[in-house]
């Protein structure tokens, strides 16, 4: 089921509300015809055509570079700021967040290769994507991948008002490549990009900045990195909080 979604352009990981959307304005459009006149079976396109749309799922053209970090998500950059990250860098971190309205695509993919190392679920509240108190307050997923240059590097969904699902797909372990899809956030979100603060890296966006989910570059690496190292074996475990 999943390969047949992707095939025709729409997120593997939507196939339940489809499915649903499907069954519910098709029964809308035939007793909106049986009931009132064919032509009103129209009317029941307009909320399935949003459904797909929201769905969708478009091939992109991912930078070779090994030393850009690439956007998780579409979007609009909403700000970018150095903060504390204890969870998985366990350093000063830069953080460039990215808010996805409901037109936006909401796959997220990775931002470079690397191997999954730190997975984090929190439940929490529902503001406002945009909301400055939604990173830290938020029902939230964290990934943590290991690079190949020894790097740490997270990406973090965050639900907003509308979102009220977070989907992740990866599992500790799994190594994925520069912009491959994990996951997705259903109906409005945020989606944010942690790197060290001293780890040589630079940021190639400005806040306001539109953004395309696995094409854009958001960060590159302004420091050649010591040396290249193989990533460690996954040590972190999935944990709720």
């Amino acid at each position: 089921m999943r390969g047949i979604l992707r095939k025709l352009g729409f997120a593997e990981y939507g196939g339940d509300e489809l499915f649903l959307a499907t069954l519910a304005c098709g029964a809308l459009a035939w007793a909106l015809a049986v009931l009132l006149h064919p032509a009103a079976a129209a009317v029941a396109f307009a909320p399935y055509a949003i459904v797909l749309w929201f769905f969708r799922d478009p091939e992109r053209t991912v930078p070779t570079d090994p030393q850009l970090l690439i956007s998780p998500a579409d979007g609009t950059v909403t700000d970018i700021v150095e903060v504390d990250e204890p969870g998985f860098l366990n350093t000063k971190a830069v953080r460039v967040g990215i808010f996805l309205s409901p037109f936006n695509v909401h796959v997220n993919r990775v931002p470079c290769d690397g191997m999954v190392a730190h997975l984090k679920y929190r439940a929490g509240e529902f503001l406002p994507a945009y909301n400055p108190k939604a990173p830290e307050r938020n029902e939230s997923f964290e990934l943590g991948l290991l690079t190949l240059f020894g790097d740490r590097v997270m990406v973090k969904q965050i639900t907003g008002v509308l979102a009220r699902r977070i989907v992740c797909a990866a599992k500790l372990g799994d190594h994925f490549a520069r912009g491959q899809r994990y996951g997705m956030i259903k109906f409005g979100s945020r989606t944010e990009l942690y790197v060290p603060a001293d780890g040589g890296f630079g940021v190639n966006v400005k806040v306001g900045e539109k953004v395309v989910g696995g094409e854009t570059v958001l960060v590159r690496r302004v420091r050649a990195p010591q040396a290249a190292a193989e990533p460690a074996a996954a040590g972190a475990v999935v944990s709720q909080a």
